[in-house]
């Protein structure tokens, strides 16, 4: 095997099919890391790079962290793997318990899976389930939004709205599945400073489709918060609140994909807490193991969970994986939730958001900056695309930053910056020093 730390040859990484990546492009030249600490990266060559972006929105609390290895290696010495099906483990039941001590009041149950693709779906399913279990099969069309990324699974794809995520599939997509209007209005909102004012009135288009396809048929609605692999789009002032009171208004669950927003991103918990906006479940992954193990879960309300438990003895839902509440994930999550309550991490993102929200808006006037978007430690700066070229000038902008020791996070032509919730304000003041010399060309 090669040695981790060195550079490798072309040939070593054609093995390699690389994820949501232009591979001959990357293989062409490599950006590699070969270790992390705290807030850095390092390349195989000892080159040190500020990590803006969390590892990918997952890394809340910084790399490196001593009590997850300690807590994942004792758990691989005491046991690997249990069974999940008919079968259980303490820790899954303690990770369960410390996740629903941080969550909404009424959201008190945790179904465990290994990604947020795999929460997404899991979420729907569960779904269509309890409207079949309190007689309402007929309850079965499912509406996501414009704009919205909820993972790779055939239900996130057909949920979501990126277009290249869906072209290649589209006949293959879940049947029954409509979609709201995106948010994103930057003729009235460009440069809004955390909440934009203008656009709760797109939650309205709800009830243009409850009136289509009658409530009758609509078993859920799901958005994230904020949608961040499309660039950052924060929730217009009320637009949350509006789609909560639609959905109450018909008997339609409100699901709200917290992948990315999730623990402490917003300067609260969860988005749900920070926008007053209580969803019926909220998917979770990424930063509730601080991305040391891949690992999922779907938050459930009492309401959803009680239902199943009120029907016939035996399996309440035929739906599972075989590494649901895996052992090793779970003792890296509760390792993890233990940091970010003794640091309070979960909403130190309030301490420093007036100095973020400063830093971002510094970029105005940039070089082909046409919008600043933030919230909490959230940023994206759109970029006019280049013609005939979209993407272009935003991943030039991420390999130049990267070149300069900043690993930033490009989305089409906006750059997104999510850093770990561990960073000093010295930290943001050198990542944005970084991105705006590099968009003024400096």
């Amino acid at each position: 095997m090669s040695n981790a730390t060195a550079p490798m040859s072309r040939s070593e990484l054609e093995a390699f099919w690389m994820p949501f990546t232009a591979n001959r492009q990357f293989k062409a030249k490599p950006r590699l890391l070969a270790k992390a600490s705290g807030m850095h990266y390092w390349t195989p060559e000892g080159r040190q790079i500020l990590d803006a972006v969390a590892g990918l929105w997952c890394v809340n609390a910084g790399h490196g962290r001593r009590e997850i290895v300690q807590a994942v290696a004792s758990q691989l010495e005491t046991m690997e793997y249990a069974p999940p099906f008919q079968m259980g483990h303490p820790a899954g039941f303690a990770l369960a318990n410390e996740l629903v001590k941080i969550s909404p009041a009424p959201l008190k149950h945790v179904f465990f899976t290994n990604s947020g693709s795999e929460s997404v779906d899991t979420a729907l399913k569960i779904a269509l389930a309890w409207h079949r279990a309190r007689g309402e099969a007929s309850r079965t069309r499912l509406i996501g939004r414009e704009r919205a990324y909820h993972g790779v699974g055939f239900g996130g794809i057909s949920v979501g709205g990126m277009a290249p995520n869906r072209k290649v599939w589209s006949a293959s997509l879940l049947p029954g599945v409509d979609h709201l209007p995106h948010t994103h209005d930057p003729a009235r909102n460009a440069f809004s400073r955390g909440v934009p004012a203008h656009g709760a009135e797109r939650a309205d288009e709800l009830e243009r489709l409850i009136a289509l396809h009658d409530a009758s048929n609509i078993a859920a609605v799901i958005v994230e918060p904020i949608a961040g692999s499309t660039g950052v789009l924060i929730p217009p002032r009320g637009y949350l609140q509006r789609l909560r009171e639609i959905c109450d208004a018909h008997g339609i669950l409100l699901i709200f994909d917290e992948v990315i927003c999730g623990f402490g991103r917003t300067g609260s918990p969860f988005a749900a807490q920070e926008f007053g906006v209580t969803p019926d479940m909220i998917t979770l992954a990424k930063g509730l193991t601080n991305g040391s193990v891949p690992m999922g879960a779907v938050l459930v309300s009492d309401r959803v969970y009680d239902t199943f438990m009120q029907g016939p003895e035996g399996i309440e839902l035929f739906h599972g994986y075989t590494y649901s509440a895996h052992p090793v994930a779970c003792a890296a999550g509760l390792a993890t939730l233990g940091i970010y309550q003794r640091e309070g991490l979960l909403t130190r993102a309030k301490s420093l958001a007036a100095h973020w929200e400063e830093a971002a808006h510094a970029l105005r006037g940039a070089p082909h900056v046409i919008d600043v978007r933030n919230y909490g430690l959230i940023l994206g700066v759109e970029l006019e695309p280049i013609p005939g070229k979209p993407g272009t000038r935003a991943f030039d902008v991420f390999v130049k930053c990267f070149e300069r020791g900043v690993l930033v996070r490009q989305s089409g032509d906006v750059v997104a910056l999510s850093p770990p919730l561990i960073v000093e304000p010295s930290q943001i003041d050198q990542m944005f020093s970084t991105l705006g010399a590099v968009l003024r060309g400096q």
